[in-house]
């Protein structure tokens, strides 16, 4: 793919330090020896050393060139402690329970991010999504004016013709079951950077609904009409529009029928889903039946790029993934 490619290298132009919390994890460990030998991102990873050498040993990858760091022993312990006690005041953390919490590597590497140690973080292979966001959203936090994180896919369709070149962005496929009016606004408008920042492309955002401008009138359509006012007057100068039906937001002929005034009708690159189910149901259908394929979620809304992966992911995942973290550090957060 064209795009993965460019995505590809500017990440080796970039050279992001992206920490690896699973650092004894073979399909990490196998990734890792691939982003160093191509020269990708500067890799940290996290954990016992012996036990991280003796893995990747076991795994007949060569690692040299990561930086590992034990979260047990480091000479930052100390520091970020101190961190975690301000940032959590409110909670009545103590340092004693922050050291405690800093043991675990999926809570000390959203401290490095947040001390400026590192520029992002991937995690996920052996961990449960919850455990990999819940401390990025205690410590990391969102993005100013941002109050929701979600996910976004990015959607390699058989025909040029849609979106940006047969690329779609699908929004939110991976974190909010129910957005109310405003967070389906903030997953517009950051689904849209996002989009930008990986892709290059020029949003043109679609609200998603079973209705086009009106044709249905229902208390979930009320909310997508909503959440477009709000997204314009977030972001302005993005093309938005809705409430629109899949039809009308993808299809020339059909657009010039039911919203022939919208900039953004017929010519959507961009498909926010009005919820997690629909989203979630679209973008595996897309994936399985129109055979596209499906990259992420790139998870978007945190004040520094923290990804979460499957633990079904394969090895060219994870690099990609680190390819686009290193992205997203590199264009939406300096």
């Amino acid at each position: 793919m064209k795009l993965l490619e460019r995505v590809i290298k500017n990440s080796q132009s970039y050279q992001k330090r992206i920490v690896l919390p699973e650092g004894t994890e073979p399909r990490t460990l196998r990734a890792t020896e691939i982003i160093l030998n191509e020269n990708i991102a500067r890799i940290i990873l996290l954990g016992n050393p012996v036990e991280i050498m003796q893995a990747a040993e076991e795994c007949g990858v060569n690692i040299k060139g990561a930086v590992v760091v034990d979260p047990k022993t480091d000479d930052r312990r100390s520091h970020y402690a101190d961190m975690m006690v301000e940032i959590r005041k409110s909670k009545g953390l103590s340092k004693e329970k922050a050291l405690e919490m800093l043991n675990d590597p999926l809570v000390f590497a959203p401290m490095m991010i947040k001390n400026g140690d590192a520029d992002g973080e991937i995690a996920g292979a052996v961990n449960s999504t919850g455990d990999v966001l819940r401390p990025a959203f205690q410590f990391v936090k969102t993005s100013p004016g941002v109050s929701v994180v979600s996910g976004a896919f990015l959607m390699f369709v058989n025909d040029p013709h849609f979106g940006h070149d047969g690329i779609l962005v699908f929004a939110d496929c991976a974190v909010m079951p129910d957005p109310n009016e405003r967070e389906l606004a903030e997953i517009a408008v950051t689904t849209a950077k996002t989009a930008k920042a990986i892709v290059g492309m020029e949003p043109r955002v679609a609200m998603l609904s079973f209705s086009t401008k009106g044709s249905a009138q229902h208390e979930r359509v009320n909310k997508v009409v909503e959440a477009t006012k709000i997204a314009k007057e977030m972001a302005p100068e993005l093309k938005i529009d809705g409430e629109l039906q899949l039809d009308a937001a993808l299809m020339p002929d059909v657009a010039r029928l039911k919203a022939p005034e919208s900039e953004v009708a017929g010519r959507a690159n961009i498909l926010v889903f009005p919820g997690l189910e629909a989203a979630n149901i679209g973008y595996k259908l897309v994936q399985r039946l129109g055979k596209a394929e499906a990259i992420g979620p790139v998870l978007q809304g945190m004040a520094a790029p923290i990804n979460d992966l499957s633990r079904g992911c394969s090895v060219s995942d994870i690099v990609n993934m680190v390819a686009i973290t290193s992205n997203q550090a590199a264009t939406s957060f300096e």
